[in-house]
């Protein structure tokens, strides 16, 4: 598994597992197992997913050095002050059955971003967060929280797929060095480009499949990328993808595939923030 080093020296496994809708214990369970046979060390999950307690009790009792474990989470919107995010980081530990988080991100730039981020910055400086991050922020809301902020975010995990490859927000993280995350990095089955007939030709010259490609092209881009799945062969085949690289053609051809299509919530959609801050 490659390593990416973030901003401030830790190291993130490159490829992980997400957990988003994976809510019966079980099959959270199996998906978390078969992964971690496959060799995923770093799993992404959220208050909102509603699964941290099972995230947390697959993991502890996986045979499985806590150290050599990535595990991320996210702080959901109806917590809007300094001291409701410590509560609901301490919340979200409890239920993860960890000391310590590898990394928590602000969910989505909904009201107060810059109060929580101050609580983080100092459960941060506490130890007990080794990196933190904010997610589905657009430019207009980094600005914002780097006008207060005295830790530049090591990620941004935002919506990323060949028919939405954020290219300008992409190229501005890099500036700013923070990583880019791509969650939804297989379009989330909400369009056809799993059947996509140009990325279908590069997988049939590689002798991979059109989803190990995408994953594929994640990586080469430099992002950190997270696929979901509950099905063993498809946890397995996913993360197959480090022994083989595209071609300058590839990526090109991969290039001219973006729609600009966004397959979730918008982030300047101040109605859906508003209205994300009452969901438990």
């Amino acid at each position: 598994m490659e390593k990416i080093t973030l901003n401030n020296g830790v190291k993130i496994p490159q490829l992980g597992l997400g957990v988003f809708k994976v809510a019966d214990d079980q099959t959270l369970t199996d998906s978390i197992n078969a992964a971690l046979a496959a060799g995923y060390r770093h799993f992404d999950t959220a208050k909102i997913y509603h699964n941290e307690d099972g995230v947390g009790t697959a993991l502890a009792n996986a045979d499985v050095k806590r150290e050599e474990l990535f595990v991320t989470s996210k702080l959901w919107d109806n917590v809007t002050t300094y001291d409701e995010t410590k509560r609901a980081f301490e919340a979200s530990l409890k239920r993860l059955k960890l000391d310590y988080l590898d990394m928590y991100l602000i969910h989505w730039p909904s009201a107060g971003y810059n109060e929580k981020w101050r609580a983080m910055e100092d459960l941060y400086h506490d130890g007990l967060i080794k990196a933190i991050g904010v997610s589905n922020f657009e430019a207009n809301h980094l600005e914002k929280l780097l006008t207060t902020a005295k830790v530049v975010p090591v990620v941004d995990q935002i919506e990323t797929h060949p028919y939405f490859q954020q290219t300008a927000l992409h190229a501005l993280l890099h500036d700013l060095d923070i990583r880019h995350e791509a969650w939804g990095p297989l379009g989330q089955g909400k369009s056809d480009v799993l059947t996509n007939p140009v990325l279908a030709e590069i997988a049939a010259a590689h002798h991979k499949s059109t989803a190990q490609v995408i994953l594929r092209w994640h990586l080469q881009r430099g992002e950190i990328v997270i696929p979901k799945s509950i099905h063993q062969k498809r946890i397995e085949q996913n993360i197959d993808v480090f022994d083989f690289k595209l071609t300058a053609a590839d990526m090109l051809a991969i290039a001219g595939l973006n729609k600009d299509q966004r397959g979730s919530s918008d982030p300047q959609d101040e109605a859906w923030l508003a209205k994300s801050t009452t969901m438990e």
